[in-house]
């Protein structure tokens, strides 16, 4: 099994583009605008992460903006990333719904701008990715890759040759849903794994093979799920909006799960999708 060098909170990896990305980031899907994701973003920063992962159709880009502005940390420092949702999927629409994002952040780049999804088809894909191609040619973005790819939807970008190749594939994968293949597919192309959902939205945090190694390094489940995402080396995206909670899924750098139990977790695999499954779409 291959061993991953982590050190600490502030973990990086280096994407195929040679920029670097915290490993550790803070998911804000589902946290409502306002209060509640300045809150969770304001706590994220102070616990030390510095990757904050938004999206257009989660409506709280106002917030992650105004949250990082307040925080007082050098813009430099936090690695935002945002995504491109079906709706807006197309080139001139693209670009446009880039720059609204970009209004909303109140920010003058994004670190990591992505595809939300393959569903709006191969011709719409295609546009998407010639005008992230043109946000990144204009420095309005610096890494651009996509979310919920299946390896039919990879082969067909980059059959395309484009001039810039996806650094990222954010897709749903936990214990319970390995998909070694896709992973196997994104790791011989150099595209990094980005896990969402790794908590498995919380569907399986009292499965009792879990608890059983939870006990056994004396951590969370939870943490005990982070950290399996971050020996697979995939970059992994923890959601909360409790001050606790964030704080203990970041703390996580301080024991190594054996190879002997990471196997004992892949053996969960069962395919479980805990949301959408966009991976599958034609």
């Amino acid at each position: 099994m291959t061993r991953v060098n982590l050190e600490g909170i502030h973990s990086f990896c280096a994407l195929s583009n040679a920029r670097q990305i915290p490993l550790l980031g803070l998911g804000v899907y589902l946290i409502e605008p306002g209060k509640a994701t300045e809150d969770a973003v304001l706590w994220a920063l102070q616990a030390g992460y510095r990757h904050i992962d938004t999206a257009a159709i989660y409506r709280n880009e106002v917030s992650v903006g105004n949250a990082i502005r307040k925080s007082g940390i050098p813009r430099d420092q936090i690695f935002v990333t945002t995504k491109l949702f079906d709706k807006d999927q197309g080139y001139e629409s693209a670009l446009a719904a880039c720059e609204l994002s970009l209004e909303k952040l109140g920010l003058d780049y994004i670190d990591l701008y992505l595809i939300h999804s393959p569903r709006p088809g191969p011709e719409r894909r295609t546009e998407s990715w010639n005008a992230l191609q043109k946000l990144v040619s204009q420095g309005k973005v610096k890494s651009i890759g996509v979310s919920n790819y299946g390896v039919h939807h990879l082969k067909e970008l980059l059959g395309s040759n484009p001039t810039i190749r996806p650094v990222i594939n954010q897709i749903e994968v936990h214990p319970w849903l390995t998909r070694q293949e896709l992973v196997s597919f994104c790791e011989a192309q150099h595209i990094a794994i980005e896990a969402y959902s790794p908590l498995s939205r919380g569907h399986k945090l009292e499965d009792p093979m879990l608890d059983k190694i939870a006990a056994k390094y004396s951590k969370s489940p939870a943490q005990i799920l982070i950290r399996w995402s971050l020996q697979k080396g995939y970059i992994v995206l923890p959601k909360s909006a409790n001050k606790e909670r964030i704080e203990q899924n970041a703390d996580v750098f301080d024991f190594d799960i054996a190879d002997g139990d990471m196997n004992l977790l892949d053996s969960f695999n069962e395919d479980y999708v805990s949301g959408w499954d966009p991976t599958v779409a034609p």
